[in-house]
C-alpha cells in the first residue's frame, strides 16, 4: 500500500470521521460570521467521493452528532444516510463532550485494525490519537479542515506524515466562494480573483 498524499490504489478502507459540530462552528463563528445558508454549508457526499478518490480505496463516513438534547435534525440525518454516511448521534450529561468523546474513542479503535482515516476537523484534542495513527506505517492519515483554523497541535502532525486537505480548495465541498483571508502560495495566486 502507497503512503502517497495523492491517488493510489488500495486495498482496504479509508474511515471519513467528521466531527460535524466543529466545522460547522467554524464556518459560521470564523469564516461568515453568522448561521451558514444552506448553500454555503459542505457538500459532505463530495468528501466521501474526495476520500475515495485521493487514496483508492472504499471509504465509510462516521459522522458524530450531538443528540444531548434529545432531539435529531432528522432531514439531516436522512440526506446524510442517502449519500452514504452513517451518522453517530450521542447524548450525554451536560459537562460532557459527547462529540469530541466518540471521535477520541473511535480513532482509538481504528487503531487497533487496519484501515486509513481522514479526520474532519479542527479541533486539537484529538492530536494524541490522530499521532498514534500517524505513527503507524501501515496506514494513510488524513486531515481535511479550512488551513488557516486548524489547531497547530493539529497542523503540527504534518511534519510526521499527516496528509493535510483544505475543505474548500482541495476537496471542492463548497457550491461557493468562502470569504477567506488565507495564505495563498505563489504558484496558485491569480491576480483576477482580486480585481
Amino acid at each position: 500500500m502507497s503512503t502517497e498524499a495523492g491517488t493510489t490504489t488500495g486495498s482496504g478502507t479509508t474511515y471519513v470521521v467528521v466531527d460535524g459540530e466543529n466545522i460547522d462552528a467554524t464556518l459560521g463563528t470564523a469564516i461568515l460570521g453568522a448561521r451558514p445558508a444552506p448553500d454555503q454549508r459542505p457538500r459532505w457526499e463530495r468528501v466521501l467521493a474526495f476520500a475515495q478518490q485521493q487514496w483508492g480505496q472504499d471509504v465509510k463516513g462516521l459522522f458524530f452528532l450531538n443528540a444531548s438534547n434529545g432531539s435529531l435534525p432528522m432531514s439531516f440525518v436522512q440526506a446524510l444516510l442517502a449519500i452514504g454516511f452513517q451518522p453517530i448521534p450521542l447524548s450525554g450529561e451536560a459537562h460532557e463532550k459527547v462529540v469530541d468523546i466518540g471521535i477520541k474513542r473511535t480513532l482509538e479503535a481504528i487503531a487497533q485494525r487496519s484501515g486509513d482515516v481522514m479526520l474532519v476537523s479542527h479541533d486539537g484534542d484529538f492530536a494524541a490519537e490522530l499521532a498514534t495513527l500517524v505513527d503507524d506505517d501501515s496506514r494513510r492519515t488524513g486531515l481535511i479542515a479550512f488551513r488557516e483554523f486548524t489547531s497547530t497541535a493539529l497542523s503540527g502532525l504534518t511534519a510526521q506524515g499527516l496528509h493535510a486537505f483544505d475543505l474548500e480548495h482541495d476537496v471542492q465541498a463548497f457550491n461557493v466562494s468562502l470569504p477567506r483571508v488565507r495564505i495563498i502560495p505563489l504558484e496558485q495566486f491569480d491576480p483576477t480573483r482580486y480585481l
